[in-house]
């Protein structure tokens, strides 16, 4: 049996409260380095050797998702503040002896009128010891990006559309084009990429805590 790896994945504020209400269990994220024949390399050619392929959709077979395997675990990396916080403290945290998500300030917890004074840490430069959230793989799945059902759009932790569409039965994944399109961009949502599609339960983080 292989050993659980744990790895830091970015999620922006609206993402976080999702995940914390129990709204998201889906996240996508674009696949690197993907030919033009729709393959990615599991090993590289040399002199000696022909190179070994794959066809994208059959990638996650191969272990080649680097966000991890089914049975790994997520630990989510998101806008905080903890200025405050002396080296003792936070060796108390690493140990056990206290809890992050009592001593740090999480921006996702604020509203834009209600923010600390001080200033954030980006979400990528959040150390381990800082995180609440811990996620584990459930399943990992390659595919197009606009192949996403209505109800996967609703599990990425979309907001319904709220202006008229077109049909009105895709209102999640209209809003869900919403939000990769802030992130990553309209040229990039048009090119409909491959995507990772990983699914996952929270194990650490929720509200009650």
């Amino acid at each position: 049996m292989s050993k659980v790896k744990e790895r830091g994945m970015i999620f922006n504020d609206e993402m976080v409260r999702a995940i914390l209400e129990g709204r998201k269990t889906q996240t996508r994220r674009p696949v690197k380095n993907v030919r033009a024949d729709n393959c990615l390399v599991i090993r590289k050619p040399t002199k000696k050797r022909n190179g070994v392929y794959t066809h994208v959709m059959d990638a996650p077979e191969h272990g080649l998702c680097p966000f991890g395997n089914v049975g790994d675990r997520i630990w989510v990396r998101e806008t905080f503040n903890a200025f405050w916080l002396d080296n003792d403290v936070i060796q108390e945290i690493k140990d056990g002896v206290s809890l992050a998500s009592e001593l740090c300030d999480y921006k996702a917890d604020y509203s834009d009128s209600s923010k600390p004074a001080e200033g954030w840490t980006p979400s990528i430069h959040m150390p381990r010891w800082a995180s609440r959230i811990l996620l584990e793989i459930t399943d990992v799945r390659v595919e197009r990006l606009h192949d996403m059902s209505e109800a996967d759009a609703k599990a990425e932790g979309a907001s319904p559309a709220t202006y008229k569409i077109t049909p009105p039965e895709a209102v999640y994944r209209v809003g869900f084009g919403d939000i990769w399109r802030g992130i990553y961009g309209q040229e990039n949502w048009l090119s409909n990429p491959w995507v990772w599609v990983i699914e996952f339960k929270r194990i650490q983080g929720a509200t009650s805590e």
